[in-house]
């Protein structure tokens, strides 16, 4: 056990999906996995393992930000022995190119946060052309930004972004990819675009943002399994 998981050793698969929401990772677990049990609960931010396809798969909620997931990500990856996290979350989209539902594959995150300075770490090469591989039509691949701000005072903090290419923001993915960089582990992550910043005011609701992931879900499953 340690502070945030109540979870024994060897309840966690050597792969974790990580949504922010806990209540997506129940969703989750419910939809795709069988043979299913909950690991954790602590602080209500849930997690599972079972199965898909016959492979041992967990899925973790980390929280909102990079505070917080760093908390997840650093237990599972140095006391559960977990080798490979894949956050599964949602964006808002900076390219004009890219259309709220689409799904965004962080190569490379970059971040305004004051936990780390001046990196830019990548995916997992493999884990990354595993999922390109798939040719799904409404995927984009390239950089994002994770942000510590949700509600910045700038309204147009995002333009210097967009003008330079980076295709959407978030606000996990950058220390995620850091701390797999840092402990010698492995991670991706991958987002449904549920607004954009840059084009229209079309938000997705929350009903149709869980119903959205479920083919992006799929392809990361098809990934690992």
């Amino acid at each position: 056990m340690t502070p945030h998981i109540e979870a024994q050793k060897g309840d966690y698969a050597s792969t974790v999906l990580m949504p922010g929401d806990p209540l997506r990772a129940k969703w989750i677990a419910e939809t795709f996995l069988t043979d299913y049990k909950r690991v954790n609960a602590v602080r209500n931010c849930l997690g599972y393992t079972g199965y898909y396809n016959d492979k041992k798969i967990s899925v973790q909620a980390s929280g909102m930000g990079q505070p917080s997931l760093g908390i997840y990500a650093h237990e599972l990856y140095n006391f559960y022995d977990v080798e490979t996290i894949i956050r599964v979350g949602s964006c808002g989209a900076l390219s004009k190119d890219i259309r709220v539902g689409d799904i965004v594959v962080a190569m490379t995150a970059m971040s305004d946060t004051g936990m780390t300075k001046n990196w830019s770490p990548n995916a997992d090469y493999q884990l990354l052309k595993n999922f390109v591989d798939q040719d799904l039509l409404n995927c984009h691949v390239g950089t994002i930004f994770s942000a510590d701000y949700f509600y910045n005072p700038d309204q147009y903090w995002w333009k210097p972004l967009a003008e330079a290419g980076v295709l959407a923001v978030e606000m996990e993915a950058h220390l995620l990819y850091t701390l797999a960089m840092r402990f010698s582990k492995k991670a991706l992550a991958v987002s449904t675009v549920s607004d954009h910043l840059a084009v229209t005011s079309k938000v997705m609701s929350s009903t149709e943002r869980q119903s959205s992931f479920n083919d992006m879900i799929t392809a990361v499953l098809k990934t690992v399994c």
